[in-house]
């Protein structure tokens, strides 16, 4: 890098941080004036108030939750949810928020980092600085900051470390599970391996140590089962058009979301189901087709996996948006990347998703027209990125015109902008 290219990579790095600050100060002030009617009447940060700082409570008794419907997560995110006691002086509230904070820096400056080396380039750490205030100030009222840290930082040491990249990965999955998805994409052979192996012993070390640390680690399996169609997601969206055709079904809270309840609503939560496995099966197909890899091969198919998931899933909260800002700023680090129509989209949908909740939640959960319209556009831009997510990683990957076969040839030592048969 010449002396212009630092100065100029210098500039782009200060404006980064200038526009963190001022980006966060913004969420933090929204934070703080939470009980406005427009920003949620105080919703946002109720969750931290009351649900987590309960859940901390029975933590520092020494077990995870038991009987309670509204604990369905992995054992990982009881070491987030405890957290908040490394900073003593600050109420539960303060730290938690202090904590995320730390996160979402971690976060920009490994995006940064990355950027500024080689090949790379910094569009990734804009979009995260610039993507994740799309959401107003629920990032910092939620842990998905937290989960989403872990995904990004495996997936960015995986060209420098595979060993790091599976442990990284193994913790997110133990804190939602999936950051597991992060790995789909490692090149076959010795990456893989090592990666893979890596996750699987962390993932069974830290597993061990929370079972053995608290009492009841496995409780969340019972109340996962019992999850129906929230009004955020797919199924929600054809749920809240088909009450205006007279269907009777109404909204509740349960399982801590706004659920439909009512006829057919199983049957949408079983094609949901479905829909997740099918999405499951090409994503191996995939695999087991893919035969050439660039160094963002790892993280155009982290996304698009997530995309898949998230757009099959019962659930679509408006936090999982913070998972897919964060794996789109990932995939900008590289030049290789077929995903920028994706991560556009991806902004596009987070920026509705914010007037979908807070600022005119009443209107979806009361099926207006407005609310059926809001649901629509958000769910149709993601439905879009899913599709042309796993569109644009299957052509990318595939075999040229003419190759008969895959060359045993392995992609470990790739370099910035090569593309290599595998």
């Amino acid at each position: 890098m010449n002396a212009e290219q630092s100065s100029k990579t210098r500039r782009h790095l200060f404006a980064l941080a200038a526009g963190w600050l001022a980006t966060r100060a913004t969420m933090l002030w929204l934070l703080a004036h939470d009980g406005m009617p427009r920003l949620g009447g105080g919703s946002v940060t109720r969750e931290v108030w009351h649900l987590y700082h309960h859940w901390y409570v029975v933590l520092r008794h020494g077990g995870f939750p038991v009987h309670d419907a509204l604990w369905q997560y992995p054992p990982g995110a009881g070491a987030v949810l405890l957290s908040p006691a490394l900073l003593p002086g600050l109420t539960y509230f303060q730290a938690f928020v202090v904590l995320t904070l730390a996160c979402d820096a971690a976060i920009t400056a490994a995006l940064a980092f990355t950027g500024a080396r080689g090949h790379r380039t910094l569009l990734g750490a804009a979009v995260w600085v610039a993507g994740l205030p799309l959401l107003l100030h629920t990032p910092l009222a939620r842990y998905d900051v937290e989960v989403t840290a872990l995904a990004v930082i495996s997936l960015l040491t995986l060209p420098r470390s595979t060993r790091a990249c599976g442990a990284f990965a193994a913790l997110g999955a133990l804190v939602k599970v999936w950051p597991a998805l992060v790995l789909l994409g490692t090149p076959r052979g010795r990456m893989t391996r090592s990666a893979w192996t890596w996750a699987l012993a962390t993932g069974t070390v830290a597993l061990g140590l929370l079972a053995a640390t608290f009492a009841n680690p496995f409780g969340f399996l019972r109340e996962q089962g019992g999850r129906g169609v929230q009004i955020e997601s797919l199924g929600g969206t054809v749920l809240s058009f088909a009450v205006h055709a007279g269907w009777p079904g109404k909204v509740r809270y349960q399982y801590g979301a706004m659920e439909f309840t009512g006829p057919y609503v199983r049957t949408v939560a079983h094609v949901s189901l479905a829909l997740t496995a099918i999405a499951f099966v090409l994503l191996l197909l995939w695999r087991l087709r893919a035969r050439r890899w660039t160094p963002a091969t790892p993280y155009d198919a982290a996304l698009a996996a997530v995309l898949l998931f998230t757009v099959t899933s019962r659930v679509i909260s408006p936090q999982y948006m913070i998972w897919l800002v964060g794996l789109a700023a990932v995939c900008l680090t590289s030049r290789n990347t077929v995903q920028r129509p994706v991560a556009w989209l991806i902004l596009a949908a987070t920026a509705v998703s914010a007037v979908v909740y807070p600022v005119m939640y009443g209107q979806v959960m009361a099926c207006t027209w407005a609310g059926c319209a809001l649901m629509l556009v958000r769910n149709g831009l993601l439905a879009t990125a899913a599709v042309l997510s796993f569109v644009r990683l299957w052509r990318s990957t595939a075999a040229p015109q003419g190759m008969p076969g895959a060359p045993r040839r392995s992609p470990d030592s790739l370099g910035a902008g090569q593309a290599v048969p595998v």
